[in-house]
């Protein structure tokens, strides 16, 4: 019998993408590179960024960034997906 050979970045790759880890190591990429999606006006003043079932919800108290960010939220999708590399975002919600 033989085996197929792969690499071990590849074999990692698949075993994360079967596990139940994916999503939390997804929403742990997303805080560490939240000041380079929006900028460091918006990371300041943001409270918590979550992933839930592909929502993204960003927590804040500044009631003008909420309504930015409202009015952003398909921008917002794009960018997290682009900087992820794949499509995992699919809604934003403001808290």
């Amino acid at each position: 019998m033989r085996y197929k050979v792969v690499s071990m970045g590849d074999a990692l790759k698949e075993f994360l993408n079967k596990s139940r880890f994916k999503p939390r190591l997804m929403e742990v990429r997303i805080q560490e590179n939240w000041e380079q999606v929006v900028g460091k006006t918006i990371a300041r003043y943001t409270e918590s960024v979550q992933l839930f079932d592909n929502k993204l919800v960003i927590t804040t108290t500044v009631a003008p960034l909420k309504q930015e960010l409202n009015y952003s939220k398909d921008r917002i999708i794009r960018l997290v997906n682009e900087m992820l590399g794949e499509e995992i975002v699919k809604e934003v919600m403001i808290r």
